[in-house]
């Protein structure tokens, strides 16, 4: 059924025959068979009176252009949508979460080998490119460079994360991993390394070497970019 079709309907989406119907669309063909906003429609729910919940979709995609967009936006940003209160705001922001998450869920159940620094950028980016304020996280790993683990070590402000190095190496023990790789964002997409980070670095490394655990490397990442301190020869 074209758009044109779709308006003599109503706006109401109960009005459409039930095949069209981005819900009953889903359940019949699957996910995959579904537009963007036809997708966004079924988180909302329901629209408001003279928009349909596909209408109210399609708004927000106009504005934010893609998913990825709608992450992390001031709530400000949304206010001009009508029918679109806290609690929907909330139901896209969760469901574009757990789209994030879905990769490092998907590499800790296939114990993923890490073989180079672009290896772990690829996992992280998706996570960690969009966020505002600097997210510190590390991956724990076994003889073989396995991921057994990945923790979140620190949150922080939008200039640092405070990441404690012995629980980081307490962590690891606890694991019995027998390397680790720390990974943490710069939401000003500049991926110099600070001296803070340098620092840190060092003292981690001296510390893993005391308990006999590997510090294979500390990436930075930006927005689409990474920096690796071993790549860099700065690992010490």
């Amino acid at each position: 059924m074209n758009e044109a079709k779709k308006k003599t309907c109503g706006n109401s989406i109960r009005k459409w025959p039930r095949d069209d119907r981005p819900r009953e669309k889903l359940l019949n063909r699957g996910a995959g068979a579904l537009s963007n906003s036809e997708l966004l429609a079924i988180l909302l729910r329901t629209g408001v009176k003279g928009t349909s919940a596909i209408d109210l979709a399609r708004s927000l995609l106009d504005k934010f252009g893609t998913f990825r967009n709608m992450n992390h936006t001031d709530r400000r940003e949304w206010q001009e949508f009508k029918g679109l209160g806290p609690a929907k705001i909330a139901q896209i922001q969760a469901a574009l979460e757990i789209g994030r998450r879905f990769r490092e869920d998907e590499v800790l159940s296939t114990k993923h080998k890490i073989d180079s620094a672009e290896d772990v950028f690829n996992i992280f980016l998706p996570q960690m490119r969009d966020l505002k304020t600097e997210v510190f996280k590390v991956v724990y790993l076994n003889s073989n460079n396995r991921i057994i683990d990945i923790g979140n070590a620190a949150t922080g402000t939008v200039n640092a994360a405070m990441p404690i190095v012995r629980e980081i190496i307490h962590t690891a023990l606890q694991r019995f991993a027998a390397a680790i790789i720390c990974v943490h964002n710069h939401p000003s997409a500049n991926i110099a390394p600070s001296p803070e980070d340098k620092k840190f670095t060092q003292e981690l490394t001296a510390a893993g070497k005391l308990l006999g655990v590997k510090v294979l490397d500390h990436i930075i990442i930006g927005d689409g970019k990474y920096m690796s301190f071993a790549e860099d020869g700065m690992m010490g």
